[in-house]
């Protein structure tokens, strides 16, 4: 196998990981976890949410935690972005990158944002275009990309569409997301041979949920697709409010333990990400999911 020398790794612990979650973190605990992040090599930390409270409490304090953080050079801090006036909250708390969203699948996507998808489009359109002309990078997620929780099987050419629609805005980057956990290689394989044909390998990263322990498998199926961009999330954080069954996303430190056993560089310290996971395990106060985490703390005992 051929596998790429360097990838780059998306931390979105602190908005995916979170934003499931019945208790709240402290706003000052949600800082020093994302300054410990911020240490670790990492270039890229989706902080938080700027959707309405009342749809994700769990980051309700979204401006005092933007606005609490040490930023490191060299690392993006962005913030999931719904509407004009999030957008207007977030260039306030001073993002690096606005990230918009919406699902592949009609009924997941009316769920999660209580919009069709084509009254989905001019809303997010208007986010893109009104970042961009504010000098930030903008991102896209594409969720149910790999089946949806209320669908099933979604039409690759579902996804093509919103894809296409998607880097017409002007989106730097999108993020395809197998939201429920539900892909297998050969199928990651055969979803990026088609959108490989129209859109550029490095405008596309992968955003893994492990619900069904295939991840990592997905990631590598990824990497010989010539992906290099990675969504996860520190301890396996995550799910998704509206996806039924949805379990936490790729752990940082188990992404990061195979890439670099693969010799492959990320550019990012495996203590200090696996110090943090111990960190908001602790806050949550129940075992997290990752892998590496639980094998490093039966080694401590």
């Amino acid at each position: 196998m051929k596998w790429p020398k360097t990838i780059t790794i998306k931390e979105v612990g602190p908005r995916d990981g979170l934003q499931n979650e019945k208790i709240f973190i402290p706003t000052k605990d949600k800082i020093a976890w994302i300054n410990e992040l911020s240490k670790s090599g990492l270039t890229s930390i989706e902080v938080t949410s700027f959707v309405n409270p009342r749809w994700i409490p769990a980051l309700a304090d979204a401006a005092d935690v933007m606005a609490g953080i040490n930023r490191e050079p060299g690392v993006s801090y962005s913030a999931l972005v719904p509407n004009r006036q999030g957008l207007e909250r977030a260039f306030a708390a001073d993002i690096d990158e606005a990230a918009v969203f919406m699902s592949a699948s009609e009924t997941h996507n009316v769920k999660n944002i209580n919009k069709t998808i084509t009254d989905t489009l001019p809303v997010l359109k208007e986010i893109v275009q009104d970042a961009k002309a504010a000098d930030k990078k903008t991102r896209g997620y594409v969720s149910t990309v790999f089946g949806c929780p209320y669908e099933g099987v979604v039409d690759i050419e579902a996804v093509v569409r919103v894809t296409e629609s998607l880097f017409d805005m002007g989106i730097d980057e999108l993020s395809l997301g197998d939201t429920i956990g539900v892909a297998n290689p050969r199928q990651v394989q055969e979803v990026l041979d088609v959108l490989l044909k129209r859109f550029p390998a490095d405008k596309l990263a992968m955003h893994f949920h492990d619900t069904r322990g295939t991840a990592l498998a997905n990631v590598l199926a990824s990497l010989d697709m010539g992906i290099t961009v990675f969504d996860s999330s520190v301890g396996g954080l995550g799910g998704c409010p509206y996806a039924p069954g949805a379990s936490g996303n790729a752990a940082t430190e188990d992404v990061l333990y195979m890439l670099h056993g693969m010799g492959i560089h990320t550019g990012v310290n495996d203590r200090q990400i696996l110090a943090a996971s111990a960190f908001i395990q602790e806050k949550i106060g129940r075992a997290l999911p990752s892998k590496n985490l639980q094998a490093a703390g039966a080694h401590d005992k």
